[in-house]
């Protein structure tokens, strides 16, 4: 079941990724969410807090689960093949979230850009080592370069996904370890 408080940070998010943080009001998000602007407040402390919690909760769930995913591969190849599998049904299914992180970084908050890098950085950094255990001739920034673009390419599928969410998923899984493995 779905928290208050998650249906107004999916909806913010949605609003966010559609009409840009600028275009969106406390009262838009409130009315979206079948309440009025000011309760908004009573889960955050107003539209900044709301961008910045929805950027730090998803960037918390993908380090999580990527974490986790790792640590339950039973060699690196799967390791890599989980990690992609999770990135891959994260863009799919959350696409308005690639957007803002994408469009409103400029709007976050220091503190927020701060918390939301750390944990993308050490997102990344799993990916990082996982992907040095197959590929023992990349040093630690060519693996994070490599890594980084292709994350690049699993996140344009709010501008690309025109095909079907299961060819979608297969093609980005396939380009993915390609370009990783190349």
């Amino acid at each position: 079941m779905t928290t208050r408080r998650e249906q107004i940070l999916d909806t913010a998010a949605t609003l966010f990724a559609e009409r840009g943080f600028h275009g969106v009001s406390v009262h838009d998000i409130g009315g979206a969410c079948g309440i009025s602007g000011p309760a908004l407040y009573k889960h955050f402390a107003g539209k900044d807090d709301i961008l910045a919690q929805a950027l730090t909760s998803i960037s918390e769930q993908l380090l999580a689960e990527g974490r986790a995913r790792a640590r339950a591969a039973t060699d690196p190849s799967a390791a890599l093949d989980a990690l992609i599998a999770w990135h891959i049904e994260f863009a799919l299914g959350h696409p308005a979230l690639i957007v803002i992180q994408e469009r409103e970084w400029g709007n976050l908050g220091a503190e927020g850009r701060r918390e939301v890098r750390a944990l993308q950085l050490a997102y990344i950094d799993i990916w990082v080592d996982v992907l040095r255990r197959l590929r023992d001739d990349l040093d630690a920034a060519e693996a994070r370069a490599a890594v980084q673009a292709t994350f690049g390419l699993l996140n344009s599928t709010p501008h690309s996904a025109r095909i079907s969410p299961e060819v979608m998923r297969t093609r980005l899984a396939a380009m993915a370890r390609a370009s990783l493995l190349a």
